[in-house]
């Protein structure tokens, strides 16, 4: 063990993971609306289906082709953790459950009463859990639904920071499991932290990967036992990996760090883009969070899908951001809940911007556009794609928007002139409906009607539409979710007959046919100028 006095750094290959009830953490899993729904309506019947037949679960599991399905990965000779997560569960989070049933409870009265006339003699009959904490009201085509309170939900019983802990571990390479159905149980090679996500020792341990520490520092910042003390130690070294040239001298440069996050950069600011970063970093064949710069003044998060807004990444940059902006959501919408609330509430500065809402940064801004479609058909306001310019040139982040109506790029061109890079997601034949909103669902969705409700952004035509009306020089394929680490989350599996490349081949020829620079991105990518 180090002396507890020498300076130490943070190891680069540390994972974070966050977690609510040992589930992982994510937007739909810790906003306290949502959280209760899944909790109730997902997690507790999985864990209970587990229990019941946990060969099927396990089997299911380590099926290739059921990979992203809702089946608990834990061994059967744990099953009697995972009977006591159950139980602490339904004891100890029986306020959340509380809620979630009288959310179903209050969209039925809704449904049954809510025809048109005055709903003022419906309060009354409010469960008492929504107290306070709900409003009804029609649309102007006459449907009533409730609108949450959300600050106030979070001052409720719905939200409970004794739900939330972090696993410190060294990433091994190995695929964790799916990050919607398997717990995380303990381990003797983790790192178990029962801290609230904005606790500030945690942001003393994460700065550590950036500025020198001690452990006898960090036991004390994160209440460390000598258990505890003598694991930490393992994650800790004598010298910082970062790499010499994560910062530039002068010019511009884009890189691209997998998935859907970029990281945009001038020698006087950096812009990173929903990130979500590999801690793996004996390969070579990937930028990781060596590769970051030491200050980001900006990161764009642009929906509020698991594989976007990344906990696991944004609470390992707590210290080193100026910013997180986030499009406002619709306040109070059942599945659309804030992520400026969300991220405020774990210890993150945030900018909520609306469409066209401009953020300046040191020689450059970033402005908020438009984001059509991808969240089957659900009221979601909370979406945004971005337009930055930096460095004499304008970069377009699509992420997953569609194509669906052109026209929409053509007032965005009309508005901020001619694109000189797109970066546009084709995940063209996404998931259904209710693979990821089931839990907020308080009416079943009959299969065939939720098939034809996909999460899915734009296709060869509707790209090269994007491309043409943006007036794009080169457009570059992004947020397929192919790269390696990101399989506990995305659960992603492609091969070369796959719809969603062959529509890429179809847009690379497209742009090809026109002169346009274009690419399929994969784990890494520069461009400088």
């Amino acid at each position: 063990m180090s002396e507890s006095g020498e300076p130490r750094f943070l190891r680069s290959n540390v994972v974070l993971e966050p977690l609510v009830d040992r589930f992982y953490a994510w937007l739909h899993t810790v906003a306290p609306v949502q959280a209760s729904m899944n909790l109730a309506s997902v997690q507790v019947p999985l864990l209970e289906s587990y229990l019941q037949s946990p060969q099927v679960h396990i089997a299911a599991s380590t099926n290739p082709e059921l990979r992203g399905g809702y089946f608990v990965g834990v061994e059967e000779s744990r099953g009697a953790e995972v009977a006591e997560l159950l139980d602490s569960i339904k004891r100890d989070r029986a306020g959340m459950l509380e809620f979630a049933a009288a959310i179903a409870e209050a969209e039925e009265l809704v449904r049954q009463n809510a025809i048109g006339y005055d709903l003022t003699p419906l309060y009354p009959k409010l469960p008492a859990a929504l107290n306070g904490l709900v409003e009804l009201a029609y649309d102007t085509s006459n449907q009533a639904s409730l609108h949450f309170l959300e600050p106030l939900v979070y001052r409720s019983a719905a939200y409970d920071e004794r739900r939330q802990s972090v696993q410190l571990s060294l990433d091994d390479g190995v695929e964790r499991p799916f990050i919607l159905s398997t717990p995380r149980l303990p381990s003797p090679d983790v790192l178990e932290l029962p801290l609230a996500f904005r606790d500030p020792g945690l942001e003393e341990l994460v700065k550590a990967r950036v500025q020198p520490t001690s452990a006898a520092r960090l036991r004390e910042a994160l209440g460390l036992d000598d258990a505890q003390a003598v694991q930490l130690d393992r994650l800790l070294a004598p010298q910082p990996s970062l790499s010499p040239d994560r910062h530039i001298d002068a010019g511009g440069r884009v890189r691209y760090f997998g998935h859907a996050c970029l990281v945009l950069q001038t020698a006087e600011a950096a812009i990173v883009t929903d990130p979500f970063i590999s801690t793996d970093n004996r390969h070579g064949d990937r930028y990781t969070l060596d590769d970051l710069p030491d200050h980001i003044d900006l990161v764009l998060i642009t929906h509020g899908h698991q594989d976007h807004i990344v906990l696991e990444t944004l609470l390992q940059l707590r210290g080193r951001v100026g910013a997180v902006v986030v499009p406002r959501s619709s306040r109070g919408n059942l599945p659309d809940p804030s992520m400026g609330l969300y991220l405020s509430h774990l210890g993150l500065p945030v900018i909520e911007v609306d469409d066209f809402d401009e953020v300046p940064f040191p020689g450059g801004k970033v402005v908020a556009t438009p984001f059509l479609g991808e969240h089957a058909d659900l009221d979601i306001r909370g979406k945004s794609t971005f337009w930055v310019e930096l460095a004499g040139k304008n970069v377009f982040v699509g992420a997953d928007s569609s194509g669906i109506d052109p026209v929409l790029y053509r007032y965005i061109r009309g508005h901020l002139g001619k694109a000189d890079m797109a970066f546009l997601g084709m995940e063209c034949d996404g998931a259904s409906l209710t693979w990821l909103y089931r839990g907020l669902l308080t009416r079943p969705v009959p299969k065939k009607m939720s098939s034809s409700r996909k999460l899915s952004g734009s296709n060869a035509a509707q790209a090269g539409a994007i491309m043409t009306e943006l007036g794009a020089d080169a457009g570059y394929i992004y947020a397929m979710g192919e790269e390696s680490w990101q399989g506990h989350v995305m659960a992603t599996t492609y091969n070369e007959d796959t719809y969603q490349l062959k529509q890429i081949e179809e847009f690379l020829g497209w742009c090809g046919d026109r002169g346009i620079t274009a690419e399929h991105l994969f784990n890494k990518r520069e461009w400088r100028w």
